[in-house]
């Protein structure tokens, strides 16, 4: 049995003091200074961002940050930088590709952190990160103006301003959101992602110097998001089939037994590096998947590709860029004119794996701006109490980035549950929580980008879900207006293997198609 998930997932947290950097040592130089924000903070975590600039006449090579954090904060996930830690102290050094940074040019980098604090006892190659050498500034820069809305989606709003008349001092733009600051950019235009279909939104923009001092607010403008929904058409219950392995039925005859109309087929993979294909050997065209499709498609139904899973080789670490990975979902997208993608994001080397979390959310990006409507799902591991830390990385980064995910999906199996029902819901929760926190979301709204993807009968690890607990998790979701409920998988919703851990049943006593069957009342 080909298994999506074959051990517990524990959560876990980065150990930065672990790693063992060989940096060169950054040169002293006129003018360097760094600056930091918070461009999201929801309470309990936030995204921190260093902007390092070269006021002075020379370029400089390389870069050094320190800085302590205070008691009770500290640092998780971070990028575009080398970070050691002692004790509460931290160095950050520029990467291979970011050292040089020319006259009035910038450099970023950034962190996840915990805990209420900002950074103090800034240095920047040596020397204070505010310029140092003479007077404290304490003159704030002018009010940017000309604030304007460039344009809306669904889930975002593209905003323009006129720079500050004192600019030369400026290094960086906080974009507020009502009272909170939505993002921070070094220039004049700025797009605020994560946002809820058609709903009014206020903004105004900061100015913000090397030496912390903040402007006066911009001209206030009010800017309302298109209509939109997570929900493809009927597509919100589609089971996954998996033409691989477990003696995949005929779409036609499941979808006459139960009244399903959509379907999640597994899966998408690489083959010869970054070339899409079904499970990275059978061709998008020509064959059996295209065939499974028409036949589902002249039904009346319609598919969601899945790309990835627990095992194969996956396009996210075999497409170098986020703009390969892009056009790898943008063939099958175009191959088949689809409504959704679902990208399932797991073991080491998807979802334990920070750059290829963060190309496979920078390629979704590129796929929701070059198709508009499209609805994206990623489906991810899960602990009894929610995402664990990788989880809750990629719900962070995925908000930083922008990529205005449309579900995120939770895998409820294979985590160490005696009790499928309490567990699943317990997780689903915790998923809604995170969600609210870091996008500001109602819960509704955080319900409704929430998804459920189970496994029928006996999992793995031989966790029970009867038909009788999946109708009960079924209705828990409806009556919380769930964005998706899956199971892996149709070619395992059949009865006769009573205590079988198998991929042709589900082990557990049932009609044939019943979770399928129960499934499409979603």
């Amino acid at each position: 049995m080909k298994r999506r998930l074959g051990a517990l997932l524990a959560a876990s947290a980065l150990t930065i003091g672990s790693l063992a950097l060989s940096v060169p040592a950054a040169t002293a130089a006129t003018g360097l200074t760094a600056s930091f924000a918070k461009p999201q903070d929801w309470g309990s975590g936030f995204e921190g961002k260093f902007t390092v600039t070269n006021g002075g006449p020379a370029s400089v090579t390389t870069w050094k940050v320190e800085f302590d954090l205070p008691a009770g904060t500290a640092m998780g996930s971070y990028w575009d930088a080398l970070i050691t830690k002692t004790g509460n102290h931290y160095v950050a050094t520029n990467r291979e590709y970011n050292g040089g940074i020319a006259a009035n040019a910038t450099r970023t980098f950034g962190f996840v952190g915990t805990g209420p604090g900002v950074p103090a006892n800034c240095t920047v190659n040596g020397g204070p990160c505010t310029g140092g050498g003479g007077p404290v500034d304490t003159t704030p820069p002018a009010a940017p103006t000309n604030l304007g809305v460039g344009g809306t989606t669904k889930n975002s709003v593209s905003l323009t301003w006129t720079a500050a008349t004192d600019n030369v001092g400026v290094t960086a733009y906080d974009v507020y959101q009502g009272s909170k600051v939505a993002t921070t950019v070094p220039g004049t235009s700025a797009t605020v992602s994560g946002l809820t279909p058609a709903t009014a939104y206020q903004f105004t923009v900061k100015a913000r110097d090397a030496a912390g001092n903040t402007s006066p607010a911009s001209n206030q403008v009010s800017a309302t998001t298109q209509p939109g929904s997570p929900d493809p058409a009927g597509g919100r219950g589609a089971p996954y089939l998996y033409l691989g392995w477990g003696n995949p039925p005929a779409p036609q005859t499941v979808m006459n037994a139960t009244g399903i109309k959509w379907f999640t087929m597994a899966f998408v993979l690489a083959q010869n590096g970054c070339n899409p294909s079904w499970d990275g050997q059978r061709p998008l065209t020509g064959g059996i998947d295209q065939t499974t499709i028409n036949q589902i498609r002249a039904a009346g139904g319609d598919i969601v590709p899945s790309f990835g899973g627990w095992s194969g080789n996956k396009l996210g670490p075999n497409c170098s860029t986020p703009q390969a990975l892009a056009g790898a979902y943008q063939k099958v997208i175009d191959t088949y004119q689809l409504k959704a993608i679902d990208i399932d994001i797991e073991n080491t080397d998807e979802f334990e794996n920070a750059a290829v979390q963060d190309r496979i959310l920078e390629a979704l990006k590129i796929v929701e701006q070059t198709n508009p409507g499209i609805q994206t799902i990623v489906t991810i591991p899960t602990t009894k109490t929610g995402p664990n830390s990788w989880g809750n990385r990629l719900i962070e980064r995925s908000q930083a980035i922008g990529s205005n995910i449309d579900v995120y999906t939770l895998m409820p199996f294979d985590f160490g549950s005696t009790d499928i029902k309490t567990d699943t819901i317990n997780a689903t929760t915790a998923l809604k929580d995170k969600l609210k926190a870091v996008f500001g979301w109602t819960d509704a709204v955080a319900f409704n980008h929430s998804g459920i993807s189970g496994m029928n009968g006996l999992s793995d690890q031989r966790e029970m879900t009867s038909t009788a607990t999946w109708t009960q998790l079924r209705d828990w979701s409806k009556s919380n207006g769930l964005g998706r409920f899956s199971f892996w998988a149709v070619n395992r919703d059949r009865g006769g293997c009573d205590g079988q851990v198998s991929g042709n049943c589900s082990g557990v006593p049932q009609p044939d198609w019943e979770f399928t069957r129960i499934t499409a009342g979603f």
